[in-house]
């Protein structure tokens, strides 16, 4: 069972990290990757002690867009003089 459950609005980007943080009761910060968020994952973890956070996150605000489907430009007609 986790630790507790935290909104993803309610942690910190560290830049330093490239992670989300939250404050453990230990010291240390639970932390997760957007990589982490992007392929599912929801479990934050503390590097310094066993416990650990679930995360409550719309994961489709961390899709890429390159899971769209694009169209290839469409080719303009060529004028010959």
């Amino acid at each position: 069972m986790s630790y507790d459950d935290v909104e993803i609005e309610d942690m910190e980007w560290s830049e330093e990290l490239q992670a989300y943080t939250y404050p453990c009761p230990c010291g240390d910060l639970f932390q997760i990757t957007k990589e982490d968020l992007r392929i599912g994952e929801e479990i934050a973890r503390c590097p310094s002690c066993s416990l650990y956070i679930t995360v409550i996150y719309n994961m489709e605000d961390f899709q890429e867009n390159s899971n769209k489907k694009t169209q290839p430009p469409k080719s303009q007609p060529i004028a010959v003089a």
